[in-house]
Protein backbone atom coordinates (compact mmCIF):
# COMPACT_ATOMS: atom_id res chain seq x y z
CA UNK A 1 0.00 0.00 0.00
CA UNK A 2 1.19 3.87 -0.53
CA UNK A 3 3.14 5.37 2.13
CA UNK A 4 0.88 7.62 4.39
CA UNK A 5 1.14 11.23 4.32
CA UNK A 6 0.63 13.18 7.47
CA UNK A 7 -1.08 16.37 7.94
CA UNK A 8 -0.11 18.19 11.00
CA UNK A 9 -2.27 20.30 12.39
CA UNK A 10 -1.74 23.64 15.03
CA UNK A 11 -3.38 26.73 14.85
CA UNK A 12 -5.24 25.95 11.34
CA UNK A 13 -8.20 23.41 12.88
CA UNK A 14 -10.70 23.15 9.56
CA UNK A 15 -11.37 20.88 6.36
CA UNK A 16 -12.38 24.10 4.27
CA UNK A 17 -9.89 26.38 2.51
CA UNK A 18 -6.86 24.14 4.21
CA UNK A 19 -4.40 24.22 1.59
CA UNK A 20 -1.84 21.74 3.48
CA UNK A 21 -4.92 19.10 3.88
CA UNK A 22 -5.99 20.14 0.17
CA UNK A 23 -2.67 18.90 -1.10
CA UNK A 24 -2.28 16.00 0.85
CA UNK A 25 -5.15 15.02 0.19
CA UNK A 26 -4.66 15.93 -3.82
CA UNK A 27 -1.26 13.23 -3.21
CA UNK A 28 -3.27 10.13 -3.80
CA UNK A 29 -1.77 8.92 -0.41
CA UNK A 30 -3.63 7.78 2.40
CA UNK A 31 -3.72 10.70 4.92
CA UNK A 32 -3.36 10.96 8.75
CA UNK A 33 -3.99 13.62 10.23
CA UNK A 34 -2.61 14.79 13.56
CA UNK A 35 -2.56 17.54 16.62
CA UNK A 36 0.72 17.48 18.61
CA UNK A 37 0.08 19.19 22.24
CA UNK A 38 3.49 20.58 22.20
CA UNK A 39 4.25 22.50 25.59
CA UNK A 40 8.02 22.40 24.86
CA UNK A 41 8.57 24.06 21.55
CA UNK A 42 6.80 27.29 22.81
CA UNK A 43 8.58 27.00 26.31
CA UNK A 44 7.58 30.16 27.92
CA UNK A 45 4.67 31.04 25.54
CA UNK A 46 2.53 27.52 26.21
CA UNK A 47 -0.74 27.82 25.31
CA UNK A 48 -2.73 30.11 27.90
CA UNK A 49 -5.89 28.51 29.83
CA UNK A 50 -8.44 30.27 28.28
CA UNK A 51 -7.15 28.77 24.78
CA UNK A 52 -6.69 25.12 26.28
CA UNK A 53 -10.14 25.22 26.84
CA UNK A 54 -11.23 26.62 23.21
CA UNK A 55 -9.05 24.30 22.28
CA UNK A 56 -10.39 21.07 23.69
CA UNK A 57 -13.15 21.54 21.86
CA UNK A 58 -12.00 22.77 18.82
CA UNK A 59 -10.04 19.47 18.14
CA UNK A 60 -13.43 17.44 19.92
CA UNK A 61 -15.57 18.82 16.70
CA UNK A 62 -12.76 18.61 14.27
CA UNK A 63 -11.92 14.60 14.76
CA UNK A 64 -16.07 14.64 14.74
CA UNK A 65 -15.81 16.38 11.27
CA UNK A 66 -13.03 13.97 10.25
CA UNK A 67 -14.91 10.93 10.54
CA UNK A 68 -17.60 11.94 9.02
CA UNK A 69 -15.45 11.94 5.58
CA UNK A 70 -13.76 8.84 6.95
CA UNK A 71 -10.95 9.60 8.92
CA UNK A 72 -9.91 10.31 12.63
CA UNK A 73 -7.71 13.10 14.21
CA UNK A 74 -4.48 11.12 16.03
CA UNK A 75 -3.68 13.49 18.92
CA UNK A 76 -0.01 13.03 20.78
CA UNK A 77 1.81 15.19 22.86
CA UNK A 78 5.28 16.28 23.39
CA UNK A 79 8.02 18.11 21.01
CA UNK A 80 6.75 18.88 17.96
CA UNK A 81 9.37 17.58 15.81
CA UNK A 82 10.51 14.63 17.78
CA UNK A 83 6.76 13.50 17.80
CA UNK A 84 6.07 13.90 14.11
CA UNK A 85 9.37 11.85 13.44
CA UNK A 86 8.09 9.20 15.40
CA UNK A 87 4.91 9.13 13.99
CA UNK A 88 6.94 8.94 10.69
CA UNK A 89 8.53 5.92 11.50
CA UNK A 90 5.21 4.26 12.86
CA UNK A 91 3.60 5.01 9.99
CA UNK A 92 6.32 5.02 7.32
CA UNK A 93 4.99 8.63 6.06
CA UNK A 94 8.38 10.27 4.66
CA UNK A 95 6.12 13.45 4.09
CA UNK A 96 4.44 16.04 5.92
CA UNK A 97 2.02 18.79 4.81
CA UNK A 98 1.38 21.94 7.05
CA UNK A 99 0.50 25.60 7.08
CA UNK A 100 3.19 27.99 7.00
CA UNK A 101 2.88 29.52 11.15
CA UNK A 102 4.46 33.08 11.57
CA UNK A 103 5.46 32.39 15.59
CA UNK A 104 9.24 32.04 16.19
CA UNK A 105 9.11 29.14 17.57
CA UNK A 106 6.55 27.39 15.23
CA UNK A 107 9.23 28.70 12.29
CA UNK A 108 12.14 26.55 14.61
CA UNK A 109 10.01 23.01 14.94
CA UNK A 110 9.15 23.99 11.21
CA UNK A 111 13.03 24.03 10.46
CA UNK A 112 14.00 21.06 12.95
CA UNK A 113 11.10 18.85 11.03
CA UNK A 114 12.52 19.69 7.84
CA UNK A 115 15.71 18.01 8.57
CA UNK A 116 14.08 14.34 8.95
CA UNK A 117 10.94 14.85 7.01
CA UNK A 118 10.13 16.06 3.45
CA UNK A 119 7.81 19.31 4.82
CA UNK A 120 5.49 20.79 2.66
CA UNK A 121 4.19 23.96 4.02
CA UNK A 122 1.27 25.90 2.64
CA UNK A 123 -0.01 29.89 3.38
CA UNK A 124 -3.52 30.18 4.41
CA UNK A 125 -3.55 31.63 7.71
CA UNK A 126 -3.53 35.10 6.51
CA UNK A 127 -5.28 37.38 3.67
CA UNK A 128 -1.57 37.14 1.88
CA UNK A 129 1.82 34.97 3.28
CA UNK A 130 3.78 36.81 5.79
CA UNK A 131 6.63 38.85 4.23
CA UNK A 132 4.99 38.75 0.75
CA UNK A 133 3.24 42.44 0.86
CA UNK A 134 6.42 44.72 0.11
CA UNK A 135 7.20 48.27 -0.57
CA UNK A 136 7.81 49.78 -3.84
CA UNK A 137 11.61 49.00 -2.82
CA UNK A 138 10.74 46.01 -1.94
CA UNK A 139 11.12 45.94 1.98
CA UNK A 140 8.47 45.00 4.61
CA UNK A 141 6.22 48.23 5.17
CA UNK A 142 6.60 49.33 8.94
CA UNK A 143 3.32 51.88 8.84
CA UNK A 144 -0.02 49.99 8.85
CA UNK A 145 -1.83 52.49 6.37
CA UNK A 146 0.34 52.03 3.58
CA UNK A 147 0.84 48.19 4.30
CA UNK A 148 -3.33 48.45 4.23
CA UNK A 149 -3.53 50.03 0.77
CA UNK A 150 -1.00 47.14 -0.93
CA UNK A 151 -2.65 44.61 0.62
CA UNK A 152 -5.71 45.69 -0.49
CA UNK A 153 -5.14 45.72 -4.18
CA UNK A 154 -4.39 41.75 -3.42
CA UNK A 155 -7.78 40.17 -3.20
CA UNK A 156 -7.56 36.58 -1.47
CA UNK A 157 -8.38 33.90 -3.93
CA UNK A 158 -12.04 32.12 -3.79
CA UNK A 159 -11.39 29.72 -0.87
CA UNK A 160 -10.88 26.01 -1.27
CA UNK A 161 -14.12 23.68 -0.85
CA UNK A 162 -13.54 20.48 2.27
CA UNK A 163 -12.90 17.34 0.61
CA UNK A 164 -15.24 14.70 0.35
CA UNK A 165 -13.24 12.08 1.40
CA UNK A 166 -10.14 11.99 2.69
CA UNK A 167 -7.92 8.62 2.00
CA UNK A 168 -7.59 6.33 5.13
CA UNK A 169 -4.31 4.29 5.98
CA UNK A 170 -4.68 0.55 6.07
CA UNK A 171 -4.37 0.55 10.02
CA UNK A 172 -4.39 4.14 12.20
CA UNK A 173 -1.79 4.78 14.35
CA UNK A 174 -2.49 4.60 18.51
CA UNK A 175 -4.05 8.04 19.29
CA UNK A 176 -3.79 9.85 22.87
CA UNK A 177 -7.57 10.60 24.41
CA UNK A 178 -8.22 14.12 24.35
CA UNK A 179 -9.91 13.64 28.15
CA UNK A 180 -6.32 12.57 29.57
CA UNK A 181 -4.65 15.91 28.01
CA UNK A 182 -6.99 18.16 31.00
CA UNK A 183 -7.25 20.99 28.95
CA UNK A 184 -10.77 21.53 30.58
CA UNK A 185 -10.88 23.33 34.08
CA UNK A 186 -12.56 21.41 36.60
CA UNK A 187 -12.04 22.77 40.72
CA UNK A 188 -12.89 25.57 40.12
CA UNK A 189 -15.11 25.22 36.78
CA UNK A 190 -14.71 28.92 35.90
CA UNK A 191 -15.70 28.05 32.27
CA UNK A 192 -19.81 28.11 32.55
CA UNK A 193 -19.22 31.54 30.41
CA UNK A 194 -17.32 30.16 28.26
CA UNK A 195 -19.96 27.63 27.05
CA UNK A 196 -22.38 30.34 27.58
CA UNK A 197 -20.82 32.72 24.67
CA UNK A 198 -18.90 30.59 22.56
CA UNK A 199 -19.01 27.94 20.06
CA UNK A 200 -15.83 26.37 19.31
CA UNK A 201 -14.98 24.68 15.58
CA UNK A 202 -15.58 24.77 11.81
CA UNK A 203 -19.88 24.79 12.15
CA UNK A 204 -19.65 27.43 14.90
CA UNK A 205 -17.25 29.63 12.97
CA UNK A 206 -19.22 29.73 9.61
CA UNK A 207 -22.29 30.36 11.85
CA UNK A 208 -20.86 33.76 13.63
CA UNK A 209 -19.69 34.72 9.73
CA UNK A 210 -23.31 34.27 8.81
CA UNK A 211 -24.67 36.00 11.78
CA UNK A 212 -22.09 39.03 11.14
CA UNK A 213 -22.67 39.06 7.62
CA UNK A 214 -25.87 40.65 8.10
CA UNK A 215 -25.14 43.61 9.82
CA UNK A 216 -21.64 44.39 8.41
CA UNK A 217 -22.22 47.33 6.33
CA UNK A 218 -23.30 48.63 10.24
CA UNK A 219 -19.64 48.03 11.01
CA UNK A 220 -17.76 51.32 10.89
CA UNK A 221 -20.89 52.96 13.38
CA UNK A 222 -21.43 50.27 15.70
CA UNK A 223 -17.98 48.43 16.49
CA UNK A 224 -16.74 51.10 18.98
CA UNK A 225 -19.76 50.69 20.77
CA UNK A 226 -19.45 48.27 23.99
CA UNK A 227 -22.69 47.84 24.69
CA UNK A 228 -23.65 46.80 21.11
CA UNK A 229 -23.23 43.84 19.34
CA UNK A 230 -21.14 45.62 16.65
CA UNK A 231 -18.17 43.36 15.93
CA UNK A 232 -17.52 40.12 14.44
CA UNK A 233 -16.52 38.13 17.43
CA UNK A 234 -14.53 35.97 15.56
CA UNK A 235 -11.47 36.41 16.51
CA UNK A 236 -10.42 33.16 18.14
CA UNK A 237 -12.51 31.02 15.21
CA UNK A 238 -9.79 32.93 13.46
CA UNK A 239 -7.01 32.40 15.64
CA UNK A 240 -7.44 28.72 15.83
CA UNK A 241 -8.24 28.67 12.18
CA UNK A 242 -11.48 27.07 11.87
CA UNK A 243 -12.01 29.73 9.63
CA UNK A 244 -9.80 31.20 6.84
CA UNK A 245 -9.62 35.03 6.63
CA UNK A 246 -10.65 34.53 2.93
CA UNK A 247 -13.47 32.75 3.34
CA UNK A 248 -14.50 35.85 6.30
CA UNK A 249 -13.17 38.06 3.57
CA UNK A 250 -15.65 36.60 0.78
CA UNK A 251 -18.37 35.76 2.88
CA UNK A 252 -18.51 39.65 4.35
CA UNK A 253 -17.39 42.04 1.51
CA UNK A 254 -20.35 42.06 -0.09
CA UNK A 255 -22.32 43.75 2.59
CA UNK A 256 -22.12 47.30 1.10
CA UNK A 257 -22.22 50.27 3.71
CA UNK A 258 -19.03 50.78 5.96
CA UNK A 259 -17.43 46.60 5.44
CA UNK A 260 -14.36 48.24 4.24
CA UNK A 261 -13.62 49.26 7.53
CA UNK A 262 -14.08 45.74 8.94
CA UNK A 263 -11.98 44.23 6.16
CA UNK A 264 -9.22 46.76 7.36
CA UNK A 265 -9.41 45.76 10.38
CA UNK A 266 -9.49 41.84 9.47
CA UNK A 267 -5.77 43.24 7.95
CA UNK A 268 -4.79 43.82 10.95
CA UNK A 269 -4.03 40.11 11.93
CA UNK A 270 -2.13 40.31 8.30
CA UNK A 271 -0.40 43.53 9.82
CA UNK A 272 0.71 42.14 12.90
CA UNK A 273 1.95 38.73 11.32
CA UNK A 274 4.10 41.44 8.84
CA UNK A 275 5.47 42.72 12.13
CA UNK A 276 6.12 39.96 14.21
CA UNK A 277 7.91 38.02 10.58
CA UNK A 278 10.09 41.12 11.09
CA UNK A 279 10.77 41.29 14.40
CA UNK A 280 10.54 37.54 16.31
CA UNK A 281 10.96 38.92 19.65
CA UNK A 282 8.53 41.43 19.39
CA UNK A 283 6.10 39.68 22.23
CA UNK A 284 9.15 40.43 24.77
CA UNK A 285 11.24 43.65 23.72
CA UNK A 286 10.29 46.95 22.90
CA UNK A 287 10.97 47.91 19.17
CA UNK A 288 11.56 51.25 20.25
CA UNK A 289 14.60 50.35 22.61
CA UNK A 290 14.22 53.86 24.48
CA UNK A 291 11.42 52.35 26.31
CA UNK A 292 14.26 49.89 27.80
CA UNK A 293 14.29 53.57 30.24
CA UNK A 294 10.82 54.01 30.66
CA UNK A 295 11.06 53.81 34.69
CA UNK A 296 8.08 51.14 35.14
CA UNK A 297 6.69 51.11 38.49
CA UNK A 298 7.49 47.67 40.25
CA UNK A 299 7.70 46.78 44.20
CA UNK A 300 4.57 45.47 46.84
CA UNK A 301 2.15 48.95 45.69
CA UNK A 302 2.47 48.11 41.70
CA UNK A 303 1.91 44.51 42.56
CA UNK A 304 -1.21 45.19 44.72
CA UNK A 305 -2.37 47.65 41.51
CA UNK A 306 -1.98 44.60 39.05
CA UNK A 307 -3.71 42.80 40.96
CA UNK A 308 -6.52 45.19 41.11
CA UNK A 309 -6.17 45.33 37.23
CA UNK A 310 -6.32 42.12 36.58
CA UNK A 311 -9.64 41.28 39.43
CA UNK A 312 -11.38 44.33 37.69
CA UNK A 313 -11.62 46.93 41.15
CA UNK A 314 -9.27 49.86 39.66
CA UNK A 315 -12.58 51.98 40.74
CA UNK A 316 -12.47 52.80 37.10
CA UNK A 317 -16.52 51.07 36.22
CA UNK A 318 -15.17 51.09 32.35
CA UNK A 319 -11.73 49.49 32.85
CA UNK A 320 -13.61 46.94 35.22
CA UNK A 321 -16.20 46.00 33.23
CA UNK A 322 -13.22 44.62 30.44
CA UNK A 323 -11.89 42.83 32.98
CA UNK A 324 -14.60 41.30 34.18
CA UNK A 325 -15.96 40.24 30.42
CA UNK A 326 -12.57 39.01 29.84
CA UNK A 327 -12.90 36.78 33.23
CA UNK A 328 -16.56 35.27 32.28
CA UNK A 329 -16.60 34.88 28.39
CA UNK A 330 -12.80 35.02 27.57
CA UNK A 331 -12.74 37.82 25.09
CA UNK A 332 -13.04 41.56 25.58
CA UNK A 333 -14.09 44.43 23.21
CA UNK A 334 -11.63 45.78 21.71
CA UNK A 335 -12.64 49.48 22.53
CA UNK A 336 -12.14 48.53 26.09
CA UNK A 337 -9.04 46.33 25.05
CA UNK A 338 -7.99 49.76 24.62
CA UNK A 339 -9.11 51.04 27.41
CA UNK A 340 -7.91 48.57 29.79
CA UNK A 341 -4.21 48.58 28.34
CA UNK A 342 -3.63 52.21 28.16
CA UNK A 343 -4.78 52.18 31.78
CA UNK A 344 -2.54 49.53 32.72
CA UNK A 345 0.37 51.34 31.31
CA UNK A 346 0.29 54.74 32.09
CA UNK A 347 -2.24 55.31 34.77
CA UNK A 348 -0.70 52.30 36.75
CA UNK A 349 2.61 52.75 35.02
CA UNK A 350 3.24 48.68 34.76
CA UNK A 351 5.40 47.19 31.93
CA UNK A 352 2.95 46.63 29.22
CA UNK A 353 4.42 42.98 29.45
CA UNK A 354 2.71 42.18 32.27
CA UNK A 355 -0.62 43.51 30.83
CA UNK A 356 0.26 41.20 27.36
CA UNK A 357 0.93 38.26 29.68
CA UNK A 358 -2.16 38.36 31.52
CA UNK A 359 -4.05 38.82 28.03
CA UNK A 360 -2.27 35.89 26.72
CA UNK A 361 -3.51 33.82 29.71
CA UNK A 362 -6.91 34.42 29.77
CA UNK A 363 -8.08 35.10 26.15
CA UNK A 364 -9.63 32.63 24.22
CA UNK A 365 -8.15 34.49 21.23
CA UNK A 366 -4.67 34.91 22.61
CA UNK A 367 -2.80 35.37 19.40
CA UNK A 368 1.23 36.03 19.76
CA UNK A 369 1.31 38.42 16.89
CA UNK A 370 -1.73 40.53 17.51
CA UNK A 371 -1.22 40.72 20.85
CA UNK A 372 2.38 41.83 21.46
CA UNK A 373 1.37 44.44 18.30
CA UNK A 374 -1.44 45.75 20.19
CA UNK A 375 0.04 45.90 23.45
CA UNK A 376 3.04 47.51 21.65
CA UNK A 377 1.13 49.98 19.93
CA UNK A 378 -0.65 51.10 23.36
CA UNK A 379 2.50 51.40 25.12
CA UNK A 380 4.00 54.03 22.39
CA UNK A 381 6.47 51.77 22.40
CA UNK A 382 5.63 49.65 18.74
CA UNK A 383 6.64 49.77 15.11
CA UNK A 384 3.66 51.93 14.00
CA UNK A 385 1.92 52.93 17.79
CA UNK A 386 -0.15 55.46 19.48
CA UNK A 387 1.87 57.93 21.09
CA UNK A 388 2.60 57.59 24.51
CA UNK A 389 2.17 60.83 25.78
CA UNK A 390 -1.87 60.36 24.33
CA UNK A 391 -3.22 59.16 27.51
CA UNK A 392 -7.05 57.61 27.24
CA UNK A 393 -9.26 59.16 29.81
CA UNK A 394 -11.41 56.30 30.94
CA UNK A 395 -14.36 58.70 32.33
CA UNK A 396 -14.32 60.38 28.97
CA UNK A 397 -14.16 57.51 26.76
CA UNK A 398 -16.85 55.48 28.80
CA UNK A 399 -19.89 58.30 28.16
CA UNK A 400 -18.57 58.80 24.66
CA UNK A 401 -18.83 55.54 23.85
CA UNK A 402 -22.03 54.91 25.52
CA UNK A 403 -20.75 52.22 27.54
CA UNK A 404 -23.94 52.04 30.32
CA UNK A 405 -25.27 49.05 29.43
CA UNK A 406 -21.98 47.18 28.99
CA UNK A 407 -20.68 48.57 32.80
CA UNK A 408 -24.42 47.67 34.36
CA UNK A 409 -23.93 43.69 32.43
CA UNK A 410 -20.04 43.47 33.73
CA UNK A 411 -20.19 45.40 36.90
CA UNK A 412 -23.17 44.26 38.88
CA UNK A 413 -22.70 46.83 41.96
CA UNK A 414 -23.25 49.41 39.64
CA UNK A 415 -26.08 47.99 37.55
CA UNK A 416 -28.66 50.15 39.41
CA UNK A 417 -26.98 53.39 38.62
CA UNK A 418 -28.08 55.26 35.65
CA UNK A 419 -26.38 56.19 32.44
CA UNK A 420 -25.58 59.50 34.10
CA UNK A 421 -24.07 58.00 37.12
CA UNK A 422 -22.45 54.96 36.17
CA UNK A 423 -19.18 55.95 34.06
CA UNK A 424 -18.50 57.95 37.10
CA UNK A 425 -20.52 56.96 40.49
CA UNK A 426 -19.17 59.65 42.61
CA UNK A 427 -21.28 60.14 45.89
CA UNK A 428 -23.57 57.80 44.41
CA UNK A 429 -20.42 54.65 44.36
CA UNK A 430 -21.79 51.29 46.53
CA UNK A 431 -19.77 50.53 49.46
CA UNK A 432 -19.23 47.20 47.63
CA UNK A 433 -17.27 49.17 44.86
CA UNK A 434 -13.62 49.95 45.29
CA UNK A 435 -12.68 53.63 45.58
CA UNK A 436 -10.05 54.76 42.53
CA UNK A 437 -6.83 53.20 42.52
CA UNK A 438 -5.05 56.49 41.47
CA UNK A 439 -6.62 59.83 40.76
CA UNK A 440 -6.76 60.53 36.89
CA UNK A 441 -4.58 64.07 36.49
CA UNK A 442 -2.21 62.58 38.74
CA UNK A 443 -1.92 59.46 37.52
CA UNK A 444 -1.35 61.58 34.05
CA UNK A 445 1.19 63.98 35.51
CA UNK A 446 3.03 60.50 36.64
CA UNK A 447 3.03 58.73 33.61
CA UNK A 448 4.14 61.94 31.70
CA UNK A 449 7.26 62.57 33.84
CA UNK A 450 8.37 59.21 33.57
CA UNK A 451 7.99 59.35 29.85
CA UNK A 452 9.96 63.09 30.49
CA UNK A 453 12.64 61.17 32.53
CA UNK A 454 12.94 58.33 29.51
CA UNK A 455 13.55 61.14 26.66
CA UNK A 456 16.11 63.19 29.09
CA UNK A 457 17.80 59.70 29.73
CA UNK A 458 18.09 58.87 26.12
CA UNK A 459 19.38 62.13 24.58
CA UNK A 460 21.71 61.82 27.51
CA UNK A 461 23.28 58.42 25.87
Amino acid sequence: MTAPVIVWLRRDLRLADQPALAAAVASGAPVVPVYVLDDETPRHRRMGEASRWWLHHSLARLDADLRARGSRLILRRGKSDAVLAALAAETGAREVYAMHHVEPWWRNAERALSRSLTLHLHHGLYLAPPGSVLTGGGTPFKIYTPFWRALSERMPPPPLAAPSRIPAPESWPVSEKLEDWLLLPTRPDWAAGFREEWTPGEAGALDRLETFADRAAQYAAKRNLPSEEGTSRLSPHLHFGEISPAQVWHGAAGAGGSVSTFLSELAWRDYAANVVHQCPDYGARSYKAEFDGLPWREGDEAEADLRAWQQGRTGYPIVDAGMGELWATGWMHNRVRMIAASFLIKHLLIDWRRGEQWFWDTLVDADYAQNAVNWQWSAGSGMDANMFVRIMAPLTQSPKFDAAGYIRRWVPELAGLGDGEVHDPGLLRPKSYPAKRVDHAAARARALAAHAAMKGATSEV
